[in-house]
């Protein structure tokens, strides 16, 4: 039986979708606060068939937090994808990205290795790998950096993966895979998929940074493909192109039929806007749009190279980053419907 952490994601509800598809028996981790609503409408994109699909899911409820919960919750497991993590730029959130996305990892591959998995599958990010300058890709050989450049988010992911290659010195059999920034439709209000609801209300800003970008189809593909392959003890970027971000947005507004962005924002108006939403976020409570993190980042230049995977699977084709926007802008529209 294979158990699925963080399903109720963009990337889990996803693999969820292709493991029952091909009949899979599975054990999903879930939150006592997550709604698998989100899972439905996954499911729904792509099968008429939803309720037969889901009956191959079995919902648990643990805490990653809790090791001896996890290693219940992996009685009668082969396979296990974590999936399961905190995605923000907020500096409130600091301390919890450390404890789920670090902590809750390391309670993960302990009890792994308690259980004798015979294979660890486990999503981390590009925000790991380190960086080249003069525009040089980046590979999976480079090494992390300490820099007051890594966001909060990148330093808990790394923290992760550093327990998983700790987990395989004590014999867990494992690969990490790191997606780009990752395309895809279900809770839009969520994670990447949120810049789709900001591209539908139109998106006047743009900056001349650059990174890589996947469709969660291939993510999820691919984290199969590398599960049921011999492979392991690696780590695989997954990544489709690199693309700037204002052709990013272009694809985006095309698809909704809106204006272009128009107004290019250099690094002292990044500035500006990060602080201006400081103080919304202080007077009112509401979530800042920009962040100091996120107004740093969008100025970054970063390529990253698909090739080791690639080379591993020759015959697989990444879906184009123009055609996974357009297919998540009408899945957006269908569901404004």
């Amino acid at each position: 039986m294979i158990l699925v952490t963080g399903g109720t994601g963009l990337v889990g509800s996803h693999l969820l979708y292709d493991l029952c598809k091909s009949g899979k028996r599975v054990r999903a981790i879930k939150r006592d606060s997550s709604n698998i609503s989100n899972v439905k409408k996954v499911f729904s994109y792509y099968s008429s068939n939803v309720d037969e699909l889901l009956k191959n899911v079995e919902w648990v409820e643990a805490d990653l937090l809790d090791v001896y919960s996890l290693m219940q919750v992996m009685e009668g497991i082969s396979e296990v994808y974590h999936c399961a993590a905190i995605v923000s730029f907020e500096p409130k959130h600091e301390e919890e990205m450390m404890r789920i996305n670090a902590e809750g990892t390391a309670n993960m591959v302990n009890a792994a290795v308690e259980k004798k998995i015979r294979k660890f599958l486990h999503v981390s990010s590009i925000a790991t790998i380190g960086r080249n300058r003069n525009d040089e890709l980046c590979t999976e050989d480079l090494f992390w950096k300490a820099s007051p450049d890594n966001s909060n988010y990148a330093i808990s992911k790394y923290a992760a993966e550093r327990e998983v290659w700790r987990a395989s010195e004590e014999g867990l059999n494992m690969i990490i895979v790191n997606p780009s920034v990752i395309i895809g439709g279900g809770n839009w209000q969520q994670s990447s998929a949120n810049m789709f609801s900001k591209a539908y209300n139109g998106i006047k800003f743009y900056t001349d940074g650059l990174n890589g970008f996947v469709d969660v189809r291939d993510v999820a593909a691919l984290m199969i493909k590398l599960m049921e392959s011999e492979i392991s003890n690696q780590r695989y970027i997954l990544n489709s192109e690199n693309v700037a971000f204002r052709t990013y947005f272009d694809y985006m507004h095309k698809s909704f039929n809106k204006r272009k962005s128009y107004i290019k924002a250099g690094k002292i108006l990044s500035s500006f806007a990060w602080r201006e939403e400081k103080l919304r976020h202080i007077l009112t409570g509401a979530a800042p749009l920009v962040t100091k993190e996120t107004a740093r980042s969008a100025h970054r230049r970063s390529f990253f190279s698909n090739d080791k995977i690639r080379k591993l699977f020759p015959d697989y084709k990444f879906i184009p980053v123009e055609q996974a926007i357009k297919d998540t802008c009408n899945l957006f529209l269908k569901d404004k419907k």
